[in-house]
């Protein structure tokens, strides 16, 4: 782990929010160790006790929300009125997973073969959490939160750009009554995270993130299958618009989509696929109307911006190359707005009959596809590897129940943005955006192991057949 120090700054002025010492091999070693003692304590106490402990940190997240998203803003950039939410979401996860956790890894009897069946679960044992930077704190809480009402020790690896959002999260949770060795945070970059995967100590890797990282924490741990692997990727997501008659309100819906965090949401639409002729030109000039709109600006600006920085000045290049690798017709550039920060102004690229690489752009860049027909609509969405959000805006609900069949995404929604989705619902999808372990109301079911038993109350018991009298 050669990183020494981490260093996260402000994207918007580039200020120090925090820095600190990388956890070094011989700190990771021993915090797993405490991580293991500290298990069997944690899983033996009464799960209503571990939902005490959860309902508190509700009552404590709930109370610092302005808190909370102060910091958010700080060391993402993002709006002061979208992290105001996403505090929200972190102490509305408790009664969710509670809720969750009785309906899918709860228990149950019933009887079997002349004795009592019962379906219980267990925690795993120590887990490994790796969370990422868009929501630094709501996204590895759908895991954490889950994982510590099962039973689990957590060790806790936020992103290196969003280090202070992370310890914060895990105060939040020690305050409450999480035991010292029971959640711990680990400190650094890659190097850390491939360290912290590779640990023999571990039992499992829960990851939010994109899919280059997903898909090497696949191949580390390929021969272990003992170990729970719980895989939550991005995505290349389409939005269809067919038969829309209000193209204003298709337009916002567009642009929440593709341009909300920046675009830096892995449920973003990255493709558009809209009909050929003056049918689909009416939505583009809707579009261009409301993106001409969109204020980007750092996020205590008045009036607030709809959108902020990206994360980095990486982040910024990387998109300003990938705009620059699709040619095509530019009908709203993405540009960088000022020289040494990572302000990005919407982008919008029509990449009609062209080869585009099927990748994930993490940031407000959205490409348009024109098709003649709906079964070239269908094509286009599917023609990804990835799965996870399809969305479709037409006022044709015939046409809305073959979209729902035909589209192979985890995520499907009707007249409403791609980034939206039901707390109370799983949240994943298949091909590349993960490894068929679905989050958030799911996310019970990787947290515990089943344990099914037979039972009787006393050893009676005779073998009927097959024996000498």
């Amino acid at each position: 782990m050669s990183i020494s120090e981490i260093i996260s700054t402000d994207p918007s002025t580039d200020a120090v929010v925090w820095r600190g010492a990388a956890t070094t091999t011989e700190e990771l070693d021993a915090m797993l160790a405490r991580a293991r003692a500290g298990f069997a304590d944690w899983s033996a106490r009464p799960l209503e006790a571990r939902h005490a402990i959860a309902r508190k940190f509700a009552e404590l997240a709930k109370a610092r929300r302005e808190e909370i998203a102060t910091l958010l803003s700080q060391e993402t950039g993002k709006p002061y009125w979208e992290t105001l939410t996403e505090a929200d979401t972190v102490a509305g996860k408790v009664e969710v997973s509670i809720r969750a956790q009785a309906e899918r890894a709860g228990e149950r009897e019933g009887e079997a073969a002349g004795a009592r069946a019962r379906l219980a679960h267990r925690p795993h044992g120590v887990l490994a959490v790796i969370g990422p930077f868009n929501f630094p704190m709501h996204l590895p809480n759908g895991h954490i939160a889950p994982a510590l009402l099962a039973g689990n020790a957590v060790v806790f690896k936020p992103s290196e750009k969003t280090p202070a959002s992370g310890l914060y999260l895990a105060g939040l949770w020690r305050e409450a009554g999480v035991p010292d060795d029971v959640l711990q945070v680990v400190i650094g970059g890659p190097e850390t995270a491939r360290a912290l995967v590779a640990h023999e100590a571990i039992d499992g890797v829960l990851f939010t993130g994109g899919v280059n990282a997903g898909r090497a924490i696949h191949v580390a741990l390929a021969d272990q299958p003992q170990k729970i692997v719980a895989l939550e990727l991005g995505g290349n997501n389409p939005l269809v618009v067919w038969d829309v008659a209000d193209a204003e309100s298709a337009a916002h819906v567009i642009v929440q989509s593709a341009y909300v965090s920046a675009g830096q949401r892995c449920s973003c639409a990255r493709r558009l696929i809209l009909p050929d002729g003056a049918v689909g030109g009416r939505i583009i000039e809707a579009l261009t109307g409301v993106i001409d709109k969109i204020l980007v600006g750092a996020p205590f600006d008045e009036p607030a911006p709809f959108m902020g920085p990206v994360i980095d000045l990486a982040s910024a290049r990387s998109l300003l190359s990938a705009q620059a690798q699709l040619g095509g017709v530019r009908i709203r550039e993405l540009k960088q707005i000022h020289a040494n920060r990572p302000f990005l102004t919407p982008g919008l690229v029509d990449v009609t009959g062209l080869a585009v690489p099927d990748r994930e752009n993490f940031g407000p860049l959205l490409q348009v596809i024109r098709v003649p027909d709906w079964a070239s609509a269908m094509a286009a969405a599917n023609a990804t590897r990835f799965g996870l959000t399809a969305g479709l805006l037409s006022d044709d609900e015939a046409l809305y129940r073959r979209f729902w069949n035909e589209a192979r995404a985890g995520i499907v929604n009707w007249n409403r943005p791609t980034t939206g989705a039901a707390a109370t619902a799983p949240f994943g999808g298949p091909g590349l955006s993960g490894n068929h372990r679905p989050s958030a109301y799911y996310a019970a079911d990787y947290c515990a192991y089943p344990v099914a038993s037979l039972e009787a109350d006393k050893a009676q018991f005779r073998i009927a057949t097959g024996l000498a009298a």
